[in-house]
């Protein structure tokens, strides 16, 4: 029951949401170290690939399995805490003073709908291979080159990494306060963590598709 309670509670839902957000941070930053090893060359990408299907393809599995309750959770706590704060907002409450917002702030809501689905698509992508007959299983380096020869996928791509540089920033930030490790402050440290720790995930993964469609891979 207790377990329940928590479940149901406000602070309870922003608890789930801040551990399963920092759960994807840990793997997206794992995944960027993994990606970026396309600029050293096509064998230690492919080589890398192999590795993750071969020798420790259980542990893959078993950080899949994480990574999708996590997802669940994510977007199920988010769903949720929109409603209770759409039930518990007054009519009034729409003629309040103006408050101050960020651009990752305002476009949290639809820009998380938007990387759901770039994730689906992602993985259909470079997962499963079924969006693209010609990709090759393992050959990540060759598969790249193909799925990026594409100005739109390249834009497709790199949209979706501003977004999430942005969803990353307000979720890092808003996570430190929800777990009590960010005290208020006019200057928090915690915003300028979560917007260098933002940067540098969505750079990471925006330079793969970028370097491949400007020439500089390979």
């Amino acid at each position: 029951m207790t377990l329940l309670r928590f479940y149901r509670s406000t602070i309870g839902k922003k608890l789930i949401m801040a551990v399963s957000g920092i759960i994807g941070i840990i793997f997206l930053i794992l995944h960027m170290v993994g990606n970026l090893q396309i600029f050293v060359g096509p064998d230690r990408i492919n080589d890398y690939a192999r590795f993750l299907h071969g020798p420790a393809a259980e542990v893959v599995l078993a950080q899949r399995v994480v990574l999708v309750v996590a997802l669940v959770l994510h977007v199920w706590m988010a769903w949720q805490l929109t409603r209770i704060n759409r039930a518990a907002r007054p009519q009034a409450y729409t003629r309040r003073e103006p408050q101050v917002t960020t651009l990752a702030s305002r476009t949290l809501r639809w820009g998380g709908v938007f990387l759901l689905v770039f994730i689906v698509l992602h993985i259909l992508h470079f997962t499963t291979l079924d969006l693209d007959p010609t990709f090759v299983e393992l050959d990540v380096f060759g598969n790249a080159l193909k799925a990026f020869d594409s100005v739109w996928m390249v834009g497709f791509y790199t949209v979706a990494m501003l977004l999430l540089g942005f969803h990353l920033f307000h979720g890092i930030w808003s996570s430190g306060r929800t777990l009590g490790v960010s005290p208020p402050s006019r200057a928090p440290l915690q915003r300028r963590i979560a917007l260098g720790l933002a940067l540098i995930i969505a750079i990471g993964f925006a330079a793969v598709p970028l370097a491949v469609w400007f020439g500089v891979v390979p």
